[in-house]
């Protein structure tokens, strides 16, 4: 076979009878590797585009726990605080219940003593009137 003179100077002719430095195949391999570069930039731009609204979206949302979670202390907070208001005020009627025990008791034993003074003024009472 005789070797054709363009092919060993690298020279070759496409299908439009263009002169060309590549081989038509290697040629028609590099468009395609050109094709499919620039789908996959174009994937790699859509791709970037979702993960940067999936960034957003997880920022506001971690934003909005954050806010939720400061409103829960917030709320716990307040709810030890008022746990602590009532055990104070507990405190202080069982002191007031203790107290007015003690004055009832207090004014028990004066009514019994009462009564046993009123008694012996009634008994002194009947006995200065029988007297007479």
């Amino acid at each position: 076979m005789a070797k054709d003179p363009l092919a060993e100077a690298c020279l070759h002719f496409d299908e439009l009878n263009k002169l060309r430095v590549l081989e038509p195949d290697v040629s028609q391999k590099t468009i395609a590797l050109k094709e499919e570069c620039e789908d996959f930039v174009d994937k790699i731009g859509q791709f970037q585009k979702i993960v940067g609204g999936l960034i957003e979206l997880v920022d506001e949302l971690a934003k909005e726990a954050e806010t939720e979670k400061m409103k829960a202390i917030g709320a716990r907070n307040l709810l030890k605080s008022v746990e602590k208001q009532r055990e104070a005020q507990q405190q202080q009627l069982q002191a007031l219940i203790v107290e007015k025990k003690m004055q009832l008791e207090r004014y028990r034993i004066e009514y019994e003593a009462l009564q046993k003074v009123e008694a012996e003024q009634s008994e002194f009472i009947d006995q200065f009137i029988l007297q007479k």
